[in-house]
């Protein structure tokens, strides 16, 4: 899978330069210490998923445009083998410790597109983190299989398969897997600035 093994920290760290950004300057707009970008830049450390998008906001610059690679290719692709989807979540991809964590898996490049269709699988206990998400599009998904519990703004739900969500995302919002088994999430955003 093409997502495996992308270098988090040195991309970060590259993107950063290219701003013309100090690990200074990036923590003070995220919102973050200095210790903690330079852990992230030396893959010493995992960040959560909110936590990446803090960061990658203070930049700016979307998840998908983070992990995308840059497909040069003559004639336009309309077809995606499951292997050739792109991780978007930093657990997945070799860093962090514990329980294999949450996958997020882009179909094509969205930062080609007004569409985002990822196929999520959230582990046991894997939560998006206690800092909420907010980003500006509407997204919508359907659980596939197993619960998650989802909370948009001061609402609480817990989702089960064939269950669905439609919100906002500029309110705040969190994914957490309060079941014992895997849960598979087929989801949508536009435009993708996730």
């Amino acid at each position: 899978m093409r997502g495996h093994g992308v270098d988090i920290g040195g991309r970060l760290r590259s993107v950063r330069e290219s701003r013309g950004l100090s690990q200074r300057d990036l923590a003070g707009r995220a919102g973050l210490t200095n210790g903690a970008i330079s852990l992230i830049e030396q893959n010493k450390s995992s960040p959560s998923v909110a936590s990446l998008k803090r960061l990658l906001d203070a930049i700016p610059m979307t998840m998908s445009e983070f992990f995308s690679e840059v497909e040069e290719s003559e004639s336009p692709k309309y077809f995606y083998s499951a292997g050739e989807f792109t991780e978007l979540a930093p657990q997945s991809i070799g860093l962090g410790t514990g329980a294999r964590g949450v996958s997020l898996r882009q179909l094509g490049d969205a930062a080609r597109h007004a569409l985002m269709v990822l196929h999520e699988t959230y582990p046991p206990g894997a939560d998006t983190g206690p800092d909420m998400l907010s980003h500006e599009s509407e997204e919508a998904g359907i659980v596939i299989s197993g619960i998650i519990e989802v909370t948009v703004g001061e609402q609480v739900r817990v989702l089960n398969p064939g269950d669905g969500y439609l919100f906002d995302s500029r309110l705040p919002h969190r994914f957490r897997n309060i079941g014992e088994s895997d849960c598979v999430v087929v989801s949508a955003c536009t435009p993708p600035t996730f």
